[in-house]
């Protein structure tokens, strides 16, 4: 029986505005929950953080991303036992999103649209975090 923390891994997943002015982040709803939250998911046996995060967003969001600068890990408790999200912002690169029964919607958001739409508070620290990363321009 294992009694450290339940490890994952996860995005802010980022787009160019369309318009050109900003950035759009995804945030994605999950219906077991009923929340709204960054992509994010458990490691798999001998998976990396980085690499189970990548994963996740391809599998929650249908998009590939090129991950950029780490993110503050989240702690806190999730059923009764502590949980480690490590976070990265990443820069989606292309896909499409397809629902699922894990995922059912997606969502590009502005910045000051997504912080309200966040369930979790807590989330909101990647989120600030995120804006302070120095986005290379592409």
């Amino acid at each position: 029986m294992s009694t450290g923390p339940v490890r994952a891994a996860g995005c802010v997943l980022w787009r160019r505005a369309q318009d050109g002015a900003g950035v759009e982040i995804c945030l994605v709803h999950r219906p077991r929950y009923d929340d709204w939250s960054f992509p994010k998911g458990k490691l798999k046996r001998g998976e990396t953080p980085r690499e189970a995060a990548l994963r996740e967003v391809l599998e929650e969001t249908g998009h590939h991303c090129r991950p950029g600068a780490p993110l503050p890990t989240a702690l806190y408790m999730a059923n009764g036992h502590p949980k480690e999200v490590s976070y990265w912002e990443a820069e989606a690169t292309g896909g499409a999103f397809e629902p699922n029964d894990e995922v059912d919607r997606l969502a590009w958001l502005a910045p000051d649209v997504a912080r309200p739409r966040l369930t979790r508070p807590g989330d909101r620290v990647q989120l600030d975090a995120f804006l302070r990363v120095d986005l290379p321009a592409r």
